[in-house]
């Protein structure tokens, strides 16, 4: 099955050989997105809270690059540094999503990108 990239200049760009999304039949594999901020590049300021919605809304530009929304999304997978920020994230998590929640995973990491606390994966289904 062919594999489409998908791009929008509504959340940061690729900062290595990857894309920000492929498209292979109705699915969409969302790679991995930091609390950057499209504009600037840079991470966005503040705590835990701060940098989950940041991320949410760049999955969110993501999506919405190819029609799709949070209602779509069938995984997620979470990576955080310190797992004490765990009911904040899940908070965060609550404003984007709604039952049936999709499948998640969430695992404590040592290190991401650009010293971010939290980075966020999504596998979703949508119409082809």
């Amino acid at each position: 099955m062919a594999r489409q990239p998908i791009h929008t200049d509504r959340a940061p760009r690729a900062i290595g050989p990857y894309s920000q999304a492929i498209r292979s039949g109705n699915t969409l594999y969302l790679s991995g997105q930091t609390p950057l901020d499209p504009a600037t590049g840079e991470m966005v300021a503040g705590g835990i809270e701060e940098q989950a919605t940041r991320v949410f809304e760049n999955l969110k530009a993501v999506l919405a690059a190819e029609g799709a929304g949070f209602d779509d999304v069938v995984r997620v997978a979470i990576y955080m540094t310190d797992l004490g920020n765990f009911t904040a994230v899940n908070e965060v998590m609550k404003k984007y999503f709604r039952e049936p929640y999709p499948a998640r995973s969430t695992i404590g990491v040592a290190a991401l990108p650009r010293g971010a606390a939290v980075e966020i994966d999504l596998v979703a289904v949508a119409g082809g």
